[in-house]
């Protein structure tokens, strides 16, 4: 569904990406492990628009998409939930989800509404509610709920965990693996790694903007530079 090819990217002269190469298949869960710089949300914000790559290649279901606006590569299907989150927080929660909707056009997004409430039923409670007055845990819920108004077919998220509770974090893990039974494929870039092995289908580590590593989730967590690195003991 997805694949990036020797992809260069950076801002200004400063490199960050450095001939990375990955891809998605069509109901994966494939993350993205890495220390802080290592280039994890520089990858996400290449592919969808926000960083003009140097060289490389970015394909959507065979269809060239990088340097495309990133307007446009959300009509494609490709849809970013940011780090930060994102919410405007003084709009209300209905508001933001509305928001989410844009590249559908006008009409009649009930439907797409019933949806997000049925994921995030506490959404549903604060509709009503200005995005401020949310908790980080359901402000990270409100992100991802406007970016499933928009019918993501691939969906990339961002350290969505960032800044939770324990409790809250099990609980975003969970609704990952909820929405690829929606039928939504996932590429997350997660700090989390032990969660974000538990979750996804497969895994690449990246280091100083390169592939260093990459297989299935079972093989990368047997792996003893994964555990020394990233899960905290070695096997």
């Amino acid at each position: 569904m997805l694949e990036i090819a020797d992809l260069v990217a950076g801002y200004g002269d400063i490199p960050v990406l450095r001939g990375v190469s990955l891809s998605v298949e069509r109901g994966e869960i494939v993350t993205v492990i890495g220390a802080n710089g290592a280039g994890k949300t520089t990858l996400l914000r290449t592919i969808s628009g926000l960083v003009a790559p140097v060289a490389g290649q970015i394909s959507l279901d065979s269809a060239p998409i990088g340097g495309l606006r990133p307007d446009l590569i959300v009509r494609r299907g490709l849809v970013h939930c940011p780090e930060g989150r994102g919410v405007l927080k003084r709009m209300s929660v209905s508001e933001n989800l509305e928001l989410g909707s844009y590249r559908l056009g006008p009409g009649d997004h009930s439907a797409n509404l019933r949806k997000v409430f049925g994921v995030f039923p506490r959404l549903k409670e604060r509709r009503s509610q200005y995005a401020a007055s949310l908790s980080g845990g359901e402000q990270q819920m409100l992100a991802i709920g406007r970016a499933l108004m928009a019918e993501p077919r691939l969906l990339l998220l961002d350290e969505p965990s960032l800044g939770l509770s324990p409790l809250l974090v099990a609980e975003m893990f969970s609704i990952i693996r909820e929405l690829r039974g929606l039928g939504v494929t996932i590429l997350l870039v997660e700090q989390n790694a032990m969660q974000a092995l538990q979750c996804a289908d497969r895994a690449y580590v990246i280091e100083n903007g390169r592939i260093a590593l990459e297989g299935t989730t079972s093989e990368l967590m047997g792996d003893a530079r994964v555990h020394d690195a990233y899960l905290g003991t070695g096997v």
